[in-house]
This record gives structure tokens, C-alpha cells and sequence, in this order.
């Protein structure tokens, strides 16, 4: 099963630094009842309006708190909790544990402060990235002037996560069919999306309330203090972009060297999001498809296929599938399904080196009739690990992006008319996606937010790197995003994957290296490849 708007880059961290995930959530401000779905095409988002350049007496005590920093029991790192307010608007209301890690700056050369990490989401560990990726990721110059920093947020991971649903009850949930065929296969999709509300709403009921991506931004500005930093120096993927676009345009006075690498466009609506998400990864998959046909191992078609038809034959699989699921070799009986078959290989468009996996796996199911390969890929998206435990990712993945948004569909009928749209955007992926769209239609928790457009008027320049055959974070959203900052400096990388920054290319990697270390932005409109 599919969730909403996921371009997050941490489902493909580890392929992205030893070979290379993705949820959108739009942001918001002040809050909105309205639960009318999203129109296909995003009108005149309002703008996000800057808070107020001094620290409310209400707040300052989590301004002025001192982090008791221990040992993490990971070599070279520390670890402290720093509290938050759970609600911004009544501080006394209680209060939320934000978990923080560091590593600090090695030397030599004079440190030049913190450097906050976010590698997207929402619901993705920064910690965990952090102490995996971090020396790995990021360039020994850029370690040795900066603290390397990462806060989970709030709701995910070591940071109060929001738990909805065990493992056994997750695994049901994502081997949903999310193409149905009929109306009961369509009342047992809508089902599983009120299962999976239900559950949240019921483990956590408060801080459901209180996971939005403004109230997120909020607690790095508190962070930032309590670090000892005048500005916030941010390096976001995917949603983490999001993220630290709302943080510019929350603290435009407080924002200092921001790198946004895989942009969103938080001026999009939900339904806009995931249509133009639903290309994103239609244009990867025809990357992918081109590649294929080049290799003697590709089981979708020979040399000159063309990509439709290597679409059409996957399909044609994916139909398979969704009659008869084939036997995974899964300790706990699963099956390969068509929606965790599709998932495996959305999952492997994220990152252009997992290509030759997918072909092998593909090769597995199709010939072979063993699903294991696919199934593997599947659980790496979904945080599944080999016990069947999941992490909490899709969990706050969902509370996120149904609190920052209206939902893209309110029932089925809506969704049924949008399909034409959907399928026309990506044959292979868009019946599914479009469904998938659905969940948060019946999420127990009003949405708060809406579509914004981003200024941040008087912010130091802002870097926003967009990928020009990114699956998950579609390029236009990065010149969308550079067409609202103020001070923004678009770098283009043409070529494929999800996110920029540490893939490859040295022209990107030294453009943003300059700008962290010495300040200086790469000029707007610079192409990298």
C-alpha cells in the first residue's frame, strides 16, 4: 500500500551513500477547518507570513534550557533531549522531548557553528542518518568547520513517535490492493485507511494534533538557540526541504547558509502534489525503462522495446500478480502481492543504482516465480526489518502529511474521477497512486494547514537543487520553490535519482561545499551534470 505524497530521500540513504524516500507533506500556518478536497490544479496559495523577530516571554524558557549532552554509544557522537512546546499556541500546555545528536566539528580550521541535517520524511530518522551517513555523506572539510547536527522531529523515531499499528497489523495494511476492481475490493481499501486512522488516533490522540511541519520549524529555531547559533545553517532533502523552506519563512532573519536539495513546492495542494509525484516517478521509470532494454538481463523487453511497451508488460505482470500472488520465501508466510510489487519497484526508482536490483528481482518473479527480491525492496521502503518490526515511518509519514494538508480526496467517487487524470500522468503507477491519494480522507484528526507560497523576504540566499529526472520531487517543484524565495539560487543537476547532493557530481557537490564553507551561493540558474 502507498501513502500519500512520499518523496522522502530516507528510504534511499543507504543506496544513496554505498550504491544512494519520499513524503510530501504540504506546509502551513495559523490553521483551516476546511476539509473540502483539493481542486487538480493549485490556486493562489497564500503566503506564509514571518513570526515575530523577538522570543516570547512564554517561550523563553525552552529558548534558554541548557542540553545535558551523554554519550550515544555511537563512536564520535553525542545525544540530549531538548524540550518544545507541544502546543505554540498554549506553551503551557506541556511540553514535547526532541531527541538531538551531534558530532563534533574535528578540526582544523576555525568552526564555523552548527550544520542541521534533514534527510526528508516526514517520519524519517535524522538521527539515525546522522550517525550512519554522516561521515559518508558529507565531506571531511565540511566535518571539520562544522557540528554535524540532526533532530528527529517531533512524532517520529526517538522524538515521541506516533505509533499507529503493530506489525502484524502493518503487514495487512500495506499488502492492501490499491487497484480495486470492484466495490468490495474498494470498501476493503477504504477499510484499511480507517484501521490505520483509528489506530493512530487512538495511540495519540494529543500529539496528533501537534506534528505539523510549522510546529517542526518552530522547534529548530529552539534548537538553533539552544546550540549557541545566531542563524540556522540547514542542509534538507526531500521533505526536509519543506521543512527548512517554512523555517526560512517562519525566522527570514535567522537564516543563514540553507541548502534545499530535492525541493517541494509548498504552494501545491494535495491532489496537485501527488499527480505531479505520480509523473515524477513515470519519468524515472521511463529512465529506467531506456536503461532496461540496453542489458541482456532486462525481463521487461530486448534492445529497441520501447518504454511504453516495457510499461505495458509490467502492468501486465502487476495484473498477474493481483490474480494469483507469488510465494516470497517470507518467514512469516507473505506473498508477493501487486501492491507490495509495485512498491519494490517504486521504491527502486528513487536512486539509478538500484536499477540492476530491481532488473534481478523482476527476473526472480517473472521467470522464476519467487517474489523474495521484490518483497526485499518493498520492506526497504517501508522500514520493515526481518523480525517484522517496522519503524514509525509511514506512521508519522501519515500524521504529518494529513495535518499539513486537506486531503487530496474525500471518498471514492472522487478518486474514481480523478483516475483518467492519474493514469494519463503514469500508466504503470497511476490507478495506484491515485488511490493511494485517499487516506487522508479519513484521518481522525482535522487538517491545520493549507498550500502556502514561500517568501522569506531579507533571508541570506537560499540554494535549491532540483534533479531533472527526479522520481519523488519532480523539478518543476524546484524551480516552483526558487520562484517564490527571495534570495533563492537554483542549481540543476540533469540527470537521474532522487536528490543531488553527494551522488556523484562533483559540480554539484563543490557549488554547495563553497557555499557551506565560505558563504559564497552558486549563481542562480548554475546546471551541474
Amino acid at each position: 500500500m502507498h501513502t500519500r505524497r512520499t518523496p522522502r530521500r530516507t528510504r534511499t540513504a543507504a543506496a544513496l551513500f554505498t550504491a544512494a524516500a519520499l513524503s510530501l507533506a504540504g506546509c502551513s500556518s495559523g490553521t483551516s477547518t476546511s476539509t473540502t478536497a483539493s481542486s487538480p490544479v493549485a490556486g493562489a496559495a497564500a503566503a506564509l507570513a514571518p513570526l515575530p523577530g523577538s522570543t516570547p516571554t512564554s517561550l523563553a524558557e525552552y529558548y534558554e534550557q541548557e542540553p545535558a549532552w551523554r554519550d550515544c554509544g555511537v563512536p564520535g557522537f553525542q545525544c540530549a533531549t531538548v524540550k518544545a512546546p507541544l502546543d505554540y499556541a498554549e506553551p503551557s500546555s506541556g511540553d514535547v522531548r526532541l531527541a538531538v545528536s551531534r558530532k563534533k566539528a574535528t578540526g582544523p580550521g576555525k568552526r564555523l557553528g552548527s550544520l542541521l541535517v534533514n534527510p526528508g520524511g516526514p517520519g524519517g530518522s535524522a538521527v539515525d542518518y546522522l550517525q550512519m551517513y554522516a561521515g559518508i555523506g558529507y565531506p571531511e572539510e565540511v566535518r571539520a568547520r562544522y557540528d554535524m547536527v540532526a533532530v528527529d522531529p517531533r512524532g517520529v523515531a526517538r522524538s515521541e513517535p506516533v505509533e499507529c499499528l503493530n506489525g502484524h497489523a502493518m503487514d495487512a495494511y500495506t499488502r492492501t490492493d490499491t487497484t480495486p476492481d470492484d466495490e468490495k475490493e474498494t470498501e476493503a481499501l477504504v477499510s484499511a485507511y480507517r484501521t490505520f486512522a483509528e489506530g493512530c488516533g487512538a495511540k495519540a490522540p494529543k500529539l496528533l494534533r501537534h506534528v505539523s511541519t510549522v510546529e517542526t520549524a518552530r522547534d529548530m529555531d529552539i534548537v538553533r538557540a539552544v546550540l549557541g547559533d545566531e542563524k540556522l545553517t540547514y542542509v534538507g532533502a526531500s521533505y526536509g526541504t519543506l521543512l527548512g523552506a517554512t523555517y526560512a519563512g517562519l525566522f527570514p532573519e535567522r537564516t543563514g547558509r540553507l541548502v534545499l536539495d530535492g525541493a517541494m513546492d509548498p504552494s501545491l495542494d494535495a491532489r496537485r502534489i501527488n499527480l505531479e509525484q505520480t509523473e515524477g516517478f513515470d519519468t524515472a521509470f521511463t529512465a529506467f525503462a531506456k536503461d532496461c532494454v540496453r542489458r541482456s538481463d532486462c525481463p521487461l523487453g530486448g534492445k529497441g522495446t520501447s518504454p511504453e511497451k516495457v510499461g505495458e508488460n509490467l502492468k501486465k505482470f502487476f495484473e498477474k500478480l493481483d490474480a494469483r500472488p507469488l510465494p516470497a520465501g517470507d518467514a512469516d508466510g507473505r506473498e508477493l502481492t501487486e501492491s507490495l510489487a509495485t512498491m519494490g519497484v517504486i521504491a527502486a526508482m528513487y536512486d539509478e543504482a538500484s536499477w540492476q536490483r530491481l532488473r534481478e528481482a523482476l527476473t526472480s518473479a517473472m521467470k522464476e516465480k519467487d517474489g523474495a527480491g521484490l518483497i526485499v525492496l518493498s520492506d526497504s521502503y517501508y522500514e520493515r526489518d526481518a523480525g517484522g518490526a517496522y519503524s514509525n515511518l509511514m506512521s508519522a509519514n501519515a500524521a504529518v502529511n494529513c495535518l499539513d494538508l486537506p486531503p487530496a480526496f474525500e471518498n471514492p467517487e472522487q478518486v474514481e474521477k480523478a483516475l483518467p487524470d492519474f493514469e494519463k500522468a503514469s500508466p504503470v503507477f497511476g490507478e495506484g497512486l491515485a488511490w493511494a491519494s485517499l487516506n487522508c480522507a479519513y484521518w481522525p484528526v482535522q487538517p491545520t494547514g493549507e498550500a502556502q507560497r514561500i517568501k522569506a523576504k531579507g533571508a541570506a540566499p537560499i540554494v535549491v537543487v532540483g534533479t531533472t529526472r527526479d522520481p519523488a520531487t519532480p523539478y518543476r517543484w524546484a524551480k516552483g520553490l526558487a520562484g517564490q524565495l527571495s534570495s533563492a539560487r537554483l542549481l540543476t543537476y540533469d540527470g537521474d535519482g532522487h536528490t543531488a547532493y553527494g551522488r556523484g557530481s562533483a559540480c554539484v557537490d563543490a557549488a554547495i561545499n563553497t557555499y557551506l564553507l565560505k558563504g559564497t551561493p552558486p549563481a542562480d540558474g548554475k546546471r551541474c551534470s
